[in-house]
């Protein structure tokens, strides 16, 4: 009746429910989009199907396929721990945590190779590797197998890390938990196996200690006695070495210090020159300062004769100047305290405040022969070359200042207690010497070695007026040899110590 087109095989596909969907890429997928079918030469069971049915329609589309199971991925773990999932049963498995905590994986191969690195072995004999399920590590008493850690020595980095000491010490240790002490063989037994071990110092030490611990078990045996003097002689050549380093460090230090700067030693301060006064003398003094006495004359120094009168001592009140007569009184006192106690004070003598005027008063600025018949034995009693210090008080106007010609330490000194310096003054006093010496004993003298000192480490004036007080102040401390301990804050007290000693004429 009729034939199939050219698109026969294309349509047979078609027709079956099983085809997959053409691709519309094919070329020829216009042609093939709608088979035309024909009812000629179809058998009776054969189902024929109109291109244009619905039936054929659906034909084309592919088969329904169920959807896609849901699947998840993998979940990610806990830093440490196991998976969520896993049951408390689980967790402890390694092979159910194998893509678990790696920290845990790891743990337990360190186990596994910290147990397989244990090994029990006996001298000359295999090395017995551990069973890893064995669930008692302790070893039976009855058992010959010794227990022994692998050492492993280098000849260039030193001793091993483990040593036949630290052994020794465990066992010991071991050995007073069970409150038993171990025979002398047994430690004898162990020093024989370790015949061809280097011993080491701290070994060799440790040996010593145990084995003077177990002297009540029995005498070590000859071996293990050798084996301690081998070690020990060892050790010597270290000691003696050891010990030359000591001494060495020793002498370093000792050096070192001796370089140190030394710290000035504390002076103690004296007592005497400032012994508190009394009530009766303090009252005694302002009596004297009153102004009913300024005309009176209070004491009469007989070898200098000078006056004090009430006038006179006023100037030794607060904040007044000094004047030439209580200046010349005081010092007057202190060279009679020096005569008086003779191996408590220097031998000094002590100018008054006019000489050093009279000395300048020449024409040149220098007159030895104004002041030649001044340091006369005769006048004297002593000769001045003889003297330890010679103090000259130095005026200028209206400041006051001490010169010393200091012939134990050989030094020609100044004290300004304003810090003021004088080379003049300091030139002209090594001259008057210079001819002092050769008037009086003939003989020439060179100060060229002597040293030209302005004390600098001295109690400073803080005010304008007790200069005099700061000047007698330092010759009553040099006479005593001692240093200046005082300070501006002692002025008061200084004043009203000079009107006591003035008045009684004694100095203290």
């Amino acid at each position: 009746m009729g034939a199939l087109t050219n698109n026969r095989k294309r349509g047979d596909e078609c027709l079956s429910f099983s085809c997959a969907h053409p691709s519309p890429n094919l070329p020829n997928f216009q042609n093939s989009k709608r088979p035309r079918l024909s009812h000629v030469n179809q058998s009776p069971n054969q189902l024929i199907v109109s291109s244009k049915s619905a039936s054929s329609r659906l034909s084309r589309y592919p088969d329904i396929k169920p959807p896609l199971p849901r699947v998840h991925a993998p979940c990610r773990t806990q830093k440490f721990g196991s998976f969520r999932g896993l049951t408390p049963k689980t967790r402890g498995v390694p092979e159910e945590r194998s893509m678990g905590n790696v920290p845990s994986n790891r743990l337990d191969k360190a186990k596994n190779a910290a147990f397989g690195a244990f090994r029990y072995s006996t001298k000359d004999k295999e090395v017995i590797e551990l069973d890893k399920e064995v669930e008692d590590d302790r070893v039976s008493e009855d058992s010959s197998i010794e227990e022994v850690v692998a050492i492993e020595e280098d000849d260039q980095e030193g001793p091993s890390v483990v040593d036949y000491g630290q052994e020794l010490d465990t066992k010991m240790v071991d050995y007073g938990t069970q409150a038993t002490h171990p025979s002398a063989s047994s430690v004898v037994s162990d020093l024989t196996t370790t015949t061809n071990t280097a011993f080491k110092e701290d070994s060799a030490g440790k040996m010593l200690d145990s084995l003077s611990l177990n002297r009540e078990a029995g005498v070590p045996s000859k071996a293990a006695y050798k084996l301690l003097i081998e070690s020990v002689e060892r050790r010597a050549p270290k000691l003696k070495y050891l010990d030359v380093q000591i001494d060495f460090h020793w002498k370093k230090r000792s050096m070192l210090e001796s370089l140190r700067p030394q710290k000035k030693p504390v002076e103690v301060v004296p007592v005497e020159p400032f012994v508190p006064l009394r009530k009766e003398e303090v009252a005694e003094i302002e009596q004297a300062f009153s102004s009913s006495n300024r005309k009176r004359i209070l004491v009469t120094h007989e070898n200098s004769n000078i006056e004090i009168t009430g006038e006179l001592l006023q100037c030794l009140r607060p904040g007044a100047w000094l004047k030439d007569e209580v200046i010349n009184v005081y010092l007057e006192l202190l060279k009679e305290r020096e005569k008086r106690e003779p191996q408590k004070f220097l031998k000094c003598h002590f100018f008054n405040t006019f000489f050093y005027t009279k000395l300048i008063s020449g024409k040149g600025g220098y007159d030895y022969k104004s002041v030649r018949r001044w340091t006369t034995e005769r006048k004297l009693g002593y000769y001045l070359i003889d003297c330890d210090k010679i103090f000259v008080p130095i005026h200028k106007e209206i400041h006051w200042c001490l010169a010393v010609i200091n012939k134990v330490d050989q030094k020609l000194q100044y004290l300004d207690s304003l810090k003021g310096r004088d080379t003049q003054v300091m030139r002209i006093l090594a001259k008057y010497y210079v001819d002092e010496v050769k008037d009086k004993s003939g003989e020439d003298i060179d100060l060229s070695s002597w040293e030209l000192e302005y004390v600098d480490n001295l109690p400073e004036q803080e005010n304008g007026y007790d200069c005099g007080v700061f000047m007698v102040k330092y010759a009553d401390f040099y006479s005593r040899d001692i240093g200046l301990c005082f300070k501006q804050e002692h002025m008061p007290y200084f004043r009203l110590r000079t009107a006591k000693e003035i008045l009684k004429l004694r100095a203290d």
